[in-house]
């Protein structure tokens, strides 16, 4: 099958977790969450990664770097 692309939503601010760093960005088992996602999805073989962001999108796409397109 080809084109599969893989959508990641990274948008969100993360005001219920009362915390100052962007939600996707909180680390886990020491990487932020966004990462894991990402590894999967590159793990599933996906052909495009597109991911959206929004809050503090500078900071997400420091930490994504080139392993996706981003939407605004």
């Amino acid at each position: 099958m080809a084109n599969r692309f893989a959508v990641v939503l990274a948008a969100g601010q993360g005001t219920r977790m009362k915390s100052k760093l962007y939600k996707v960005l909180h680390k886990v088992c020491g990487k932020a969450m966004v990462e894991h996602v990402i590894d999967q999805v590159e793990e599933a073989g996906f052909d495009h990664v597109v991911t959206i962001v929004g809050h503090g999108a500078d900071s997400v796409k420091q930490v994504i770097g080139d392993r996706s397109e981003y939407v605004l």
